[in-house]
């Protein structure tokens, strides 16, 4: 049985989002696929300001996540992968929500706005790499009817990434 996806809203990240964003990801288990340890607010000033420019440039990035009441939760949405190793040259989507957000569909519901956004934008396939333990992301890329396409050890963690592919 289906359950109804919630309502979420996505926005272009603000010079604000980053201090929500540092606000959110605060959690040993939010980051736990994502480095192990929260980040300086420096990190997500300049990740909401490059979110920005790939907005512009290229018609989507990760966007701020919002839900009915307007509450920022987290992010989702697309940008050219930014590594030297894995799907090189390929526009991966992402998601990363807030430990209170979890488990009510908010990423799957927001992904899905994301590829339609991406489809939109004439991007022709995305990835999604997601950590092997990281059993709620790969959930979510089930979800979105992605499959299991390519499998990386991280160069600096040396962990296992699977790579998730969907044509669009």
């Amino acid at each position: 049985m289906n359950r109804a996806l919630p309502a979420v809203r996505l926005r272009v990240p603000t010079d604000e989002d980053a201090v929500a964003w540092h606000r959110v990801f605060d959690d040993p288990a939010v980051m736990e696929f994502h480095g192990g340890r929260s980040a300086e607010l420096s990190f997500y000033e300049e990740l909401t300001a490059r979110q920005r420019r790939h907005d512009a440039e290229l018609g989507f990035c990760l966007w701020t996540m919002l839900d009915a009441s307007d509450r920022v939760i987290g992010f989702t949405g697309a940008q050219p992968w930014p590594r030297e190793w894995g799907p090189v040259g390929e526009i991966e989507i992402g998601w990363r929500l807030g430990r209170e957000f979890w488990g009510q569909g908010y990423a799957t519901a927001a992904a899905g706005v994301t590829l339609e956004r991406v489809r939109s934008a004439g991007v022709p396939s995305v990835v999604a790499m997601v950590m092997a333990g990281n059993s709620r992301s790969v959930a979510v890329t089930r979800r979105l009817g992605m499959r299991l396409t390519d499998v990386y050890t991280t160069p600096s963690r040396n962990e296992e990434g699977h790579c998730y592919r969907l044509d669009l």
